[in-house]
C-alpha cells in the first residue's frame, strides 16, 4: 500500500477553523484532494457532501477497512461458511445508512442512552438539527405509505416502525465519526439505545465485547457504498454485509457476538468475505462494477444479523436502482479469506 504523510496547517480567518493540507494518499492509492471548507452541517446526498468525502481518509491506510485483500488466502472452511449462509441465495442490498457532515464547531448535545450505557462512548455529542435517520430520505420516498412523512415525523417515529434506526454524524475536519443505534426525538430530546465514537485518524478498536451501533462492535459510516465513490468507478473500501445465522464467537476487528450458536460452519461476526477473482463483471453497469471492484480488492465484513448478503448503500436518490443487477449474483460467487500470518 500507498503511504504518504499529510502536512496539517491551521488557519484563523473570522473564527472559522480552515485546514490546508498537503494531499494524502488512501490505500487504493488515489491522491486526496483539499479538504473543502464546512462551516454547516451538509447532508451525504449533496455534491458539496461529495467533495468533502473525495477529500477524507476515512482511518489510515493500513487499517482493515483500507486493506487489500485480493491475495489473502482461503479460510480452510470456506466452502462451509459459503454454504451455511446461502451458496444459491441472491446477492442483494440495503438502501439504509444515511449520514451527515457537521462542521468542527458543531454544537454538542447530551442524549439519554437507554439501553446499552455501559457500552457506549460518552457524550455530549454534535447532533444536528436536520440529523437523518436510517433510510432517509430516498427509502421513504421509494415506499408509497411512507412518502409523505417528513423529517421530523421519521425522527420522532410518528409512525411507529420502529427498527434499528440507525443514526451517523461524521466530523471531516477533526476526523471523527459518531454512531447511533434506534435514535428517536423526543420531547425532552434525543434519545438512543448505543452510542459509539471512532476516531478515524486511529486504528484503535473498541473494548473487547463492547457492541456498537452494529452488532459487530464495527463501525458502520466506513462500510457504505456512496454516490461519490460510485462517480469515481470504485468503491475504496470493505463493505458491511449481513447474515441471517452468525457464531457465538468474533474476529478481528470485530469486538462482539450476536448469537449463542456455536456452529463450526457459521460465520463469525468480522467475517472476511470476498468476491471472487474470477467472477466477471463486465456485462455489469459502471455503479454495480464500482460494488464489485471494491468487493474483489477489499471484501466485506459480517457486522450484523439480518438479510443473507446484503450491503447497505447509501439511501441517495442520486444512486440508481442496483437490485436487478446484483441479484444476478449468488453466495456462490464469494468465498471466505483470512489473514495471511494466521
Amino acid at each position: 500500500m500507498i503511504r504518504k504523510l499529510s502536512l496539517v496547517v491551521l488557519l484563523f480567518s473570522g473564527g472559522v477553523v480552515l485546514i490546508a493540507s498537503a494531499d494524502d494518499t488512501r490505500s487504493s492509492g488515489r491522491p486526496l484532494p483539499k479538504m473543502p471548507e464546512i462551516t454547516q452541517p451538509i447532508l451525504f446526498n449533496t455534491t458539496q457532501a461529495d467533495r468533502i468525502l473525495a477529500a477524507l481518509q476515512v482511518f489510515p491506510t493500513d487499517n482493515p477497512w483500507n486493506t487489500d485483500v485480493s491475495q489473502w488466502p482461503l479460510h480452510p472452511n470456506s466452502k462451509n461458511i459459503i454454504a451455511s449462509i446461502g451458496a444459491d441465495k441472491p446477492f442483494r442490498y440495503n438502501s439504509d445508512m444515511s449520514f451527515i457532515l457537521v462542521p468542527p464547531n458543531q454544537k454538542k448535545i447530551g442524549i439519554h442512552i437507554v439501553s446499552y450505557p455501559d457500552e457506549s462512548d460518552k457524550g455530549p455529542f454534535p447532533i444536528p438539527d436536520d440529523l437523518p435517520i436510517e433510510g432517509w430520505p430516498a427509502d421513504y420516498k421509494r415506499t408509497p405509505a411512507l412518502g409523505g412523512l417528513s423529517l421530523d415525523d421519521v425522527q420522532r417515529d410518528r409512525r411507529n416502525r420502529d427498527g434499528d434506526r440507525h443514526a451517523l454524524v461524521v466530523d471531516p475536519v477533526n476526523r471523527v465519526l459518531y454512531e447511533f443505534y434506534q435514535a428517536k426525538k423526543t420531547e425532552r430530546g434525543w434519545q438512543v439505545a448505543q452510542a459509539s465514537v471512532f476516531d478515524l485518524k486511529t486504528n484503535r478498536v473498541r473494548p473487547a465485547g463492547w457492541t456498537s451501533a452494529d452488532a459487530a462492535g464495527l463501525p458502520i459510516f466506513p462500510a457504505v457504498v456512496r454516490h461519490d465513490e460510485l462517480q469515481r468507478g470504485m468503491v475504496e473500501h470493505a463493505l458491511r454485509v449481513t447474515v441471517t445465522k452468525t457464531r457465538k464467537e468474533y474476529v478481528y476487528p470485530a469486538r462482539h457476538y450476536a448469537s449463542q450458536r456455536t456452529d463450526r460452519n457459521l460465520p463469525r461476526m468480522g467475517e472476511r468475505l470476498r468476491l471472487k477473482q474470477e467472477f466477471d463483471i463486465s456485462s455489469f453497469s459502471p455503479p454495480v462494477r464500482a460494488v464489485l471492484k471494491g468487493l474483489k480488492k477489499y471484501g466485506m465484513f459480517v457486522a450484523d444479523n439480518g438479510i443473507d448478503w446484503a450491503i447497505s448503500v447509501a439511501p441517495d436518490e442520486r444512486i440508481p436502482n442496483l437490485h436487478g443487477e446484483l441479484r444476478r449474483i449468488k453466495g456462490s460467487s464469494f468465498e471466505v479469506v483470512q489473514r495471511p500470518d494466521k
